[in-house]
């Protein structure tokens, strides 16, 4: 079976560089880096007491690893009114935390070369566990500013409905 269903003559894969993401309905500005997607299986072992001296291997719980996204600090508030929705200084007891839209879902495409979307994932139910507002700041550095969110999630899944784009042959 070939790599590409669409783009039979296509050798290379995607590469990692062209991407967004979007939230609530839109994309989300200066997104320059999104960890990778994982999810682990936890293995249980067992053995029947008349099993040989080997052990038999079952699934057991799954997690899905935190996603961390970074970007240039810039005057958008994108990152810090969700962070704020988890929890907001100055507000009164209970009243920390915005039970009702601290959760959202979130839309994660794959561009190939040509920036056509490629590949989509869906990200469910995430919230930002941790903000970092600036890095550390070094007056003899020579580096862009850059923000970061953690975010917990209770999984993710390709889009399925997603076609492989037919790419264009350019001479």
């Amino acid at each position: 079976m070939p790599r590409f269903s669409v783009n039979a003559s296509r050798f290379d894969p995607y590469k990692n560089f062209r991407f967004r993401l979007k939230w609530d309905g839109r994309y989300v500005a200066g997104i320059s880096k999104v960890s990778a997607l994982k999810r682990t299986t936890e293995v249980v072992e067992h053995r029947d007491g008349g099993d040989p001296t080997t052990m038999r291997k079952a699934p057991g719980i799954s997690k899905f690893e935190p996603i961390t996204l970074e970007r240039g600090v810039t005057h958008d508030t994108e990152f810090e009114a969700w962070a704020s929705l988890v929890w907001r200084i100055n507000n009164p007891a209970g009243a920390q935390i915005a039970l009702s839209g601290f959760r959202k879902n979130l839309l994660l495409e794959l561009h190939n070369e040509a920036g056509q979307i490629a590949l989509v994932y869906k990200i469910y139910r995430a919230w930002v566990s941790e903000y970092n507002a600036l890095p550390e700041l070094d007056a003899s550095a020579n580096a862009v500013a850059i923000q970061s969110i953690i975010l917990q999630h209770e999984g993710f899944e390709r889009d399925v409905d997603v076609p492989e784009p037919a790419e264009l042959n350019v001479v």
